[in-house]
């Protein structure tokens, strides 16, 4: 279980896969990151990809911004961090955490303030990679771990109930027809992954029985089927609209950070490698830089879908590539095909990706664990869910738990003073 993970010592450093960037070039461990297992690593990336359409699509509502904006987002990000990321295997996008920060720069200001935000974020994260800001995770406690990853299961299944909630018994048919797929077909079958192989059923019965009462992808958003192009923000470069954009950009850089690292941190101890964190805020720098160029918002590392890409074998650059390059085809060459897939195979694999991401024993082991870790975790879990931001949770965590070290070195301080 992921609490037995973490819970584990940290290995010696030589021990650890290193991830540098003078491995661009010819040698065997940058091969590794793109060759090793390519079957498993190119379906987990198609897999990751069908998770993001609808997560890309709901973030951009959420920002106030049209689809493509999420879309365009999402495969730039990908294909930039997919070079210069420092985690192989971890999928960046649009994030939700980040777009309800867009808001009230899209409505007061609009659309071109948003990609300005979204370039000086990216110089901000640049920054933050140079100076070292990765090492700042290497200190957040364990409890406040566990309840990040806690809540980030919650929101997930919370965002899925609207789909539930609105949709027909129908619905609810074919969610369940997904997730009996997801877990019972690798018992048989593991020549596809069971979510790819959801998503391929499900739309085939949906259309074949003609289930016109289905809610699909096409149902939520027109896509635009167009590649993402080069544009310069359409405002004026003045230190007004530097001020104007600053604040947003700080929030997004820190909020971005914050959940990038976090994700890290656990694929990392769900794969038992070490991954230079460092270079992986350098590479979203960069990313949200050229996305911001090219019509897409800001956007972070996202735990389902790294998760998913990681559970489904995706370890390697690869995956990260294939998901990026099948995102572009499906929106540009299949975008009818892409319409045509029933919401329920997606909400299916995003409950199997609440489950596997949920830290159960965190729960049922409860009477085992000091009552201050228990309270730093729930702490951490109800900001997050309550707020729905990330960092403000991770930060009232620590905060929490900060509290809790004072206090008790306070007391033993007290009982020497006694003993004395």
């Amino acid at each position: 279980m992921l609490t037995d993970r973490m819970q584990q010592p940290a290995r010696e450093d030589s021990n650890y896969k290193q991830y540098e960037v003078d491995e661009l070039i010819g040698n065997g461990s940058w091969r590794d990151q793109w060759t090793t297992d390519m079957r498993a690593n190119v379906l987990a990336g198609m897999t990751a990809t069908l998770a993001l359409i609808p997560d890309s699509l709901a973030f951009s509502f959420m920002a106030g911004v049209p689809p493509q904006v999420g879309i365009y987002a999402t495969i730039c990000i990908l294909l930039v961090i997919t070079f210069l990321g420092g985690r192989p295997g971890m999928i960046s996008a649009a994030a939700g955490s980040m777009s309800v920060l867009m808001l009230t720069l899209v409505k007061e200001h609009g659309i071109a303030y948003l990609f300005a935000a979204t370039v000086l974020t990216g110089i901000i994260q640049y920054l933050m990679g140079v100076f070292k800001l990765g090492k700042l995770v290497n200190y957040v406690p364990q409890p406040v771990l566990t309840g990040f990853v806690n809540a980030l299961a919650i929101m997930i299944f919370l965002s899925q109930l609207r789909y539930l909630t609105d949709g027909s018994w129908m619905m609810y048919v074919l969610v369940a027809a997904a997730l009996l797929i997801i877990y019972v077909l690798p018992r048989y079958f593991k020549a596809v992954p069971s979510p790819l192989a959801a998503v391929a059923v499900l739309t085939l019965l949906v259309w074949v029985f003609g289930l016109g009462d289905v809610t699909r992808i096409g149902d939520i958003a027109a896509i635009d089927a167009s590649l993402p192009s080069f544009l310069l923000p359409d405002l004026p470069i003045s230190w007004d609209t530097f001020f104007i954009i600053l604040p947003y950009s700080l929030s997004l850089a820190v909020v971005g950070f914050t959940e990038t690292m976090l994700t890290q941190n656990l694929l990392d101890e769900m794969t038992g490698e070490k991954t230079d964190k460092n270079k992986e805020m350098r590479g979203q720098g960069i990313a949200n830089f050229i996305a911001g160029f090219f019509g897409g918002m800001a956007g972070c590392a996202l735990v389902a879908e790294s998760v998913l890409n990681v559970k489904m074998g995706g370890r390697n650059r690869l995956s990260m590539l294939v998901a990026a390059l099948f995102l572009l085809l499906l929106v540009v060459v299949l975008g009818d095909l892409l319409s045509l897939i029933p919401m329920a195979a997606l909400v299916g694999i995003m409950l199997m990706v609440c489950v596997a991401i949920f830290d159960w024993k965190s729960v049922f082991q409860l009477h085992k664990v000091p009552a201050a870790e228990t309270i730093v975790m729930l702490v951490t879990v109800a900001a997050v869910v309550v707020t729905h931001d990330l960092a403000v949770g991770v930060i009232a965590g620590v905060i929490v738990s900060a509290l809790f070290v004072l206090l008790r070195r306070r007391n033993v301080k007290r009982e020497g003073v006694h003993e004395q």
